[in-house]
């Protein structure tokens, strides 16, 4: 598994004590080099891996505006070795991609055949990987998620429960419309995948049930964790970024849902799980 230490991979690596019949690899940036390909398949050849997780990615979608090269090596070329690692091998690969391949202009949830457009750098490096992996290796199992957090690492769900504690009032942007994903969810959802008996190829969507607003999701995590803080919504025009976000990029989840049986969450019930963990360490 690649990306070890971000948030998926860190689920990933919890959940793994539950699947013991599997000798698990987390590999982090030393063991397997996404950013350097001249030695990624050596590296590959060292851990012959029969599963292959890749949920590494080159995931500042800001900073990403202006290393474009780098993330495109990353998120597309990287991708392309291990996906032809993994055709060579016959090793079952499943890579994460996410809902920045769309250009948010949407008005009804997205499924996987929806066109892609995307509007950034990341998003742009994403879709390149996404072909080429299919393209070399039409066995793989590619699938899109969004608005990622966890216990693990740095996203919206920690910075917000923070940012409530300390001020009096928060401007969220309430434009946006998608569903989080708690990554232990899309961990076990992987798993589900990796384990079913009938493993069918193609790209996939995962996120939590509920289409709401960034502002919204704000609001739950406020209900949430009883936070006495007053937040109000604004454009995303008020808050500029150097990278543009998909207005709409809600995520249809039938077809996961159908085809292998996973079990699809709302937003709230995960949001409460997750927030219950960090607020007793807090």
């Amino acid at each position: 598994m690649t990306g070890a230490t971000g948030q998926l991979g860190s689920e990933l690596k919890v959940l793994s004590e539950s699947y013991s019949q599997y000798k698990w690899v987390f590999a982090d940036r030393t063991k397997v080099s996404l950013d350097n390909l001249s030695v990624l398949k050596n590296q590959l050849e060292a851990i012959r891996p029969n599963f292959i997780l890749n949920c590494g990615a080159y995931t500042a979608v800001d900073k990403a505006e202006s290393e474009t090269e780098l993330a495109d090596i990353v998120n597309h070329l990287a991708v392309k070795m291990i996906a032809q690692y993994a055709n060579d091998k016959q090793a079952k690969l499943i890579h994460i991609s996410t809902d920045y391949v769309f250009d948010g202009t949407s008005a009804i949830a997205l499924t996987e055949e929806a066109f892609t457009k995307p509007i950034n750098i990341y998003g742009i490096s994403k879709r390149a990987g996404e072909l080429a992996c299919l393209a070399v290796n039409p066995e793989s199992v590619i699938i899109r998620t969004a608005w990622v957090y966890s216990n693990f690492g740095n996203n919206f769900v920690k910075t917000m429960s923070r940012l409530m504690q300390e001020r009096d009032r928060l401007n969220v942007v309430n434009d946006q419309i998608g569903s989080p994903t708690y990554a232990a969810d899309l961990a076990q959802a992987i798993m589900t995948i990796l384990t079913h008996e009938n493993w069918q190829a193609g790209i996939y969507n995962f996120s939590n049930e509920g289409e709401i607003s960034w502002f919204d999701f704000a609001l739950a995590i406020q209900e949430i964790g009883q936070f006495d803080c007053e937040i109000s919504g604004i454009p995303s025009s008020a808050y500029p970024t150097p990278a543009k976000r998909p207005q709409y990029s809600l995520l249809d989840k039938s077809k996961i849902k159908n085809t292998y049986g996973v079990v699809v969450p709302d937003y709230k019930e995960s949001l409460a799980v997750c927030m219950k963990s960090l607020l007793s360490v807090t």
